[in-house]
């Protein structure tokens, strides 16, 4: 009974209380850094919008956190110091969420760019201190691949809604769930669901996509170049993403990738 109190009182923590402090630490930070001048036009304000995808992102951490054991051990597996730039990530992947409401033009348009391009740098950081110190483990990946696919939805998102990119470049926001919903779909109809393909082509292609988009937010770049160079970028993740879900379902052998 004390195990199930305490395993339960953790995952408030991490569920609820962890979010909503961070959430508001965030946002106040943002209030005090960006320009007033700049924002407070703004009919929802982007600290606002920060501090709730942030929220959420923390939601999503402590859903995934197994809290058996004791406190200390569950906060040190999170916290870790590969975990902690993984986390960091998925603030400045935040902060680029809420410039979603900035209109394109402003004096903060290099904001996206310059966090998105920070938050790749520790996507590289995190893996190199994580097989460094020997932290490699199932929690590290699943936050880096749930932040990654919050980049992958915040940047292209603000790149479309400032004219930096094609709205159609959206499907590379879309292909992740898309393929995790046909998956589902035939678990829910008892058909069978193979492996992916081992292949590293998929996180070669992710790096490529994180640069372009990051080049893609700066904004003294020529807009028409970016948008020439967006479906030859774009082409060979989808093609990825196809060739994932016909070898999962079974259409093409694992040997042929």
């Amino acid at each position: 009974m004390a195990e199930l109190r305490h395993n339960r009182s953790v995952s408030v923590g991490l569920g609820v209380g962890l979010p909503a402090f961070a959430a508001l630490c965030l946002a106040a930070v943002l209030w005090g850094v960006l320009p007033l001048d700049e924002t407070e036009q703004l009919f929802v304000s982007p600290a606002a919008v920060a501090g709730i995808c942030w929220a959420g992102q923390l939601w999503y951490v402590g859903y995934s956190v197994d809290t058996a054991g004791s406190t200390g051990s569950v906060w040190r597996r999170l916290f870790g110091l590969a975990n902690t730039f993984t986390l960091l990530r998925g603030a400045l992947y935040a902060v680029v969420a809420g410039f979603v409401v900035v209109p394109a033009g402003t004096d903060l348009a290099w904001v996206p760019a310059l966090c998105y391009g920070v938050g790749v740098l520790f996507d590289k950081l995190d893996g190199i201190v994580a097989r460094s110190v020997g932290q490699q483990t199932a929690l590290g990946a699943r936050l880096d691949t749930a932040f990654d696919t919050f980049g992958f939805v915040a940047a292209p998102l603000v790149a479309v809604l400032w004219g930096l990119l094609p709205v159609w470049y959206l499907s590379l926001s879309a292909a992740r769930y898309v393929f995790l919903a046909g998956v589902r779909w035939r678990r829910i109809r008892d058909r069978p669901v193979f492996d992916r393909p081992d292949s590293d082509l998929g996180k070669y292609l992710a790096g490529v996509q994180m640069v372009f988009i990051t080049i893609a937010l700066v904004p003294s770049l020529p807009t028409d170049l970016v948008r020439t160079a967006a479906p030859i970028v774009l082409a060979p993740s989808l093609a990825v993403f196809a060739r994932d879900y016909l070898t999962v379902s079974g259409r093409l052998s694992r040997t042929n990738n």
